[in-house]
């Protein structure tokens, strides 16, 4: 079994994989992705998130959605998550930090990780180069935060792995553009493998990045197998 827990549903407004999350997840024999509104991240939340889970009202089971969150507008935040988590179509949240300019050190992303600890919601965020270390520090500060840190901090992967090793409640996953030889070897030879999960950035990114940084990087099959699937079932307890 795979999870994906970085996934895209809707067009992009640059280039991007022209077919559908179904037909990229049986390519690559995904079999469930948990996946942002394109539209909400880049453009409109709250539109964004309501055409998203309009889709996933008769959207295959294999499909689960992430509200997005505006840690400017956490109002309306706040409504959608509470509206659209308990259909358990929506099994967490996603913050982008560069798209709303919202550092992740700033009181906006604090107070937004806060409701979303008190929400007991598992938060996927956009994490570059040393930014991964202030999302750690939100995780010691919030006792029940749980958070994904996305990308792994690309270049800063070695942040991630500090980040990680400083609060179990931090988790990462590989969804780079191009992982250059020896990233995912480091990473597997530090972290806590209950802390590693699969994701790819599809449909903007092909799967095929990650599964092959993966592949290359040889985890034992216990490994592989809590990366794959295990880890993620038990963070977003998405699997009867």
């Amino acid at each position: 079994m795979i999870i994906d827990v970085h996934a895209h549903w809707g067009p992009w407004f640059f280039t991007g994989l022209d077919t559908s999350n179904l037909t990229v997840m049986d390519r690559y024999g995904i079999d469930l992705a948990i996946v942002s509104a394109t539209e909400a991240v880049t453009y409109d939340p709250a539109a964004g998130n309501r055409a998203l889970a309009r889709f996933l009202a008769t959207a295959p089971d294999r499909l689960l959605g992430y509200v997005t969150v505006h840690p400017r507008r956490l109002d309306e935040a706040e409504r959608d998550l509470r509206e659209f988590l308990p259909t358990r179509r929506f099994v967490g949240a996603k913050i982008h930090t560069d798209y709303t300019g919202s550092p992740i050190k700033s009181p906006q992303v604090r107070d937004a990780l806060t409701m979303l600890a008190d929400l007991d919601c598992p938060t996927l965020v956009h994490t570059w180069d040393t930014s991964v270390l202030d999302l750690a520090q939100h995780c010691a500060d919030l006792p029940r935060l749980r958070a994904i840190a996305g990308h792994m901090a690309a270049g800063g992967y070695r942040h991630a792995i500090a980040a990680a090793r400083s609060c179990d409640r931090l988790y990462l996953e590989p969804s780079w553009s191009h992982g250059l030889a020896g990233r995912m070897d480091e990473v597997l030879a530090a972290v806590d493998p209950r802390q590693l999960l699969l994701g790819t950035d599809a449909t903007l990114i092909d799967p095929a990045a990650t599964l092959g940084i993966l592949a290359a990087a040889r985890p034992t099959p216990e490994t592989a197998e809590r990366i794959a699937w295990r880890n993620a079932a038990d963070l977003f307890r998405c699997i009867e």
